[in-house]
């Protein structure tokens, strides 16, 4: 289980949606020990091209989710190949899959990408850097 809090999303009628913080983000203070052990096999599973490219497939089709035969063709890759990179995007927490049949369905987990936008992301207080 993380000890890395997540943003809280306001339930509120005003400003429903809005992401308080709730944490220090990477641009705030240091990771602890902790915190970069966690997030470090998230950002080497994205890390690699083709995972990069397979996040980005998955999370961006209409519907949430991808077949497996919608994927593999897009790839100068054999099918064990891209099996591989979408396992290390699932232990990663990236997405999850679902088998119907013959074919894994794959789709993205927004808590994770959340999270990782959270981690990322310059805390409101701090003034833009100058161009």
């Amino acid at each position: 289980m993380s000890k890395q809090e997540l943003p809280v999303v306001s339930a509120n009628g005003a400003g429903a949606g809005t992401v308080e913080r709730c944490c220090p983000t990477l641009l705030a203070a240091p990771l602890d020990e902790d915190q970069a052990d966690e997030l470090a096999p998230v950002f080497k599973a994205l890390g690699d091209p083709v995972r990069l490219r397979l996040l980005s497939m998955i999370s961006s089709r209409a519907g949430g989710e991808v077949c497996v035969c919608d994927l593999t063709p897009a790839f100068a890759l054999s099918q064990p190949t891209i099996s591989h990179h979408l396992k290390l995007l699932r232990q990663a927490g990236l997405i999850a899959s679902e088998r119907r049949g013959t074919w894994v369905y794959y789709r993205l987990l927004p808590a994770a990408t959340d999270r990782l936008a959270a981690v990322l992301t310059r805390p409101a207080t701090d003034p833009a850097p100058a161009s």
